[in-house]
């Protein structure tokens, strides 16, 4: 690998840990933590993958509220049940990207879809929150989905990426944003060397879902790592000897005082109480009834 002069250097690389959300087995990268280098994001988990087999049980987190955040689904494999308190409810699969944009709060229950219900298979992806700029903390939710259409895509003799958010190689994401922010997911060929533009004041990390990948400093980073750069350059420097598939994401910090409990994340400790207040007197919605049948 030969790096560029003008190439970011790595500041940490970050360990996963295994937990689970519900009955869903999940990779953790981070939560709340880290949001010098990772903001505007502020929770990374890689859900599964798991196998399974027709007519089980399905995978399941029951109806919980968020508030001032935007969970954001991305599915490598497998489909999924959204169900939530603004009366969607659908069922979203491969290549699907949804935004659950809570503001003031809502209300939402996800679990494994029909389609592995009924013929079983590989449930895997992405579970990443979108942190709101303090403007829109309290405004209207609103649930989107967005299929690939929206999606920018690039195919290269050694590397492929799908551009879900933000611009890369002229390729655009058609999917607006309440701050600027990038979502890539590249796969890398053999022997490939590949250097990712980015703003040099946004902040950027990179996670291995499959493979290896060397970075900067010629350090080695293998699946369930995240790669947390310093802000100052503006490539990201990435080498492949064999195939590897990972995320690239960053954009913008908010720069924003961030006060979190659970689900809610907010500014101030106060607005964290109305949150707590609104959930517990139902104007959020009913957990029952979106965790009904």
């Amino acid at each position: 690998m030969f790096e560029s002069l003008n190439g970011r250097s790595v500041f940490k690389i970050l360990n996963t840990d295994k937990t689970k959300v519900g009955t869903l087995p999940i990779l953790r990268a981070f939560a709340g933590d880290h949001l010098d280098h990772v903001s505007p994001y502020v929770l990374f988990d890689e859900f599964g993958p798991v196998e399974l087999s027709p007519k089980s049980q399905p995978l399941r987190v029951d109806a919980h509220p968020h508030a001032g955040i935007i969970p954001t689904t991305y599915f490598l494999s497998g489909t999924g049940h959204h169900k939530d308190s603004l009366n969607y409810d659908f069922q979203i699969g491969k290549g699907d990207f949804m935004m659950f944009s809570s503001g003031k709060g809502a209300i939402h229950m996800e679990e494994t879809g029909k389609t592995l219900f009924n013929e079983g298979g590989i449930y895997h992806g992405f579970q990443i929150w979108l942190n709101m700029p303090a403007k829109y903390k309290f405004t209207a939710p609103a649930t989107f989905v967005h299929k690939e259409d929206k999606v920018g895509s690039i195919e290269e003799k050694k590397y492929s990426a799908k551009v879900i958010l933000g611009e890369l190689f002229g390729a655009k994401s058609k999917i607006e944003l309440l701050s600027p922010a990038f979502y890539f997911h590249v796969t890398m060929k053999d022997n490939c060397r590949l250097d990712i533009p980015t703003n040099p004041v946004h902040n950027a990390f990179v996670y291995v879902i499959n493979g290896s990948i060397e970075v900067e400093g010629r350090r080695q980073v293998s699946a369930g790592q995240v790669v947390l750069y310093q802000r100052g350059e503006s490539l990201l420097n990435l080498y492949s000897k064999d195939k590897a598939e990972l995320l690239v994401l960053g954009g913008q910090p908010l720069n924003e005082p961030v006060v979190s409990y659970g689900p809610f994340v907010m500014n101030t400790e106060a607005e964290i109480h109305q949150c707590m207040k609104d959930y517990q007197n139902g104007k959020m919605g009913d957990p029952d009834l979106v965790n009904a049948k």
